[in-house]
């Protein structure tokens, strides 16, 4: 038996689930899974400019942690784009969905 994924914070998920090339119905398209978590660490990082370390301690997980679903995450969104897939936004059971800005630190642990 693995170890239980450590809950994760993140923002609440974008309005919009699904991302999908124009014009192709969905019946012909593969789906790619990407996980909130992993969106999260993109938000982060790619479009808000944290550095790793911080992007990790908002999300209360490792570093390490963290490269991992931007690797992921990345894959995913290269994949949906370059191929032609649709991709669609995930809940994962280990997320916890944080309050707006300014309510305060998260507990670690």
């Amino acid at each position: 038996m693995g170890r239980m994924k450590k809950v994760r914070f993140c923002r609440r998920a974008p309005g919009y689930r699904l991302y999908k090339p124009s014009g192709v119905p969905m019946r012909d398209l593969a789906v790619v899974e990407l996980l909130l978590d992993e969106l999260e660490a993109m938000r982060l990082v790619d479009l808000e400019g944290k550095d790793q370390q911080a992007a990790a301690d908002l999300m209360g997980i490792s570093r390490g942690t963290l490269q991992r679903l931007l690797w992921a995450a990345r894959r995913k969104v290269a994949d949906a784009l370059v191929h032609g897939r649709a991709l669609a936004v995930a809940d994962a059971d280990h997320v916890v969905v944080r309050p707006p800005r300014g309510r305060g630190p998260f507990p670690r642990g």
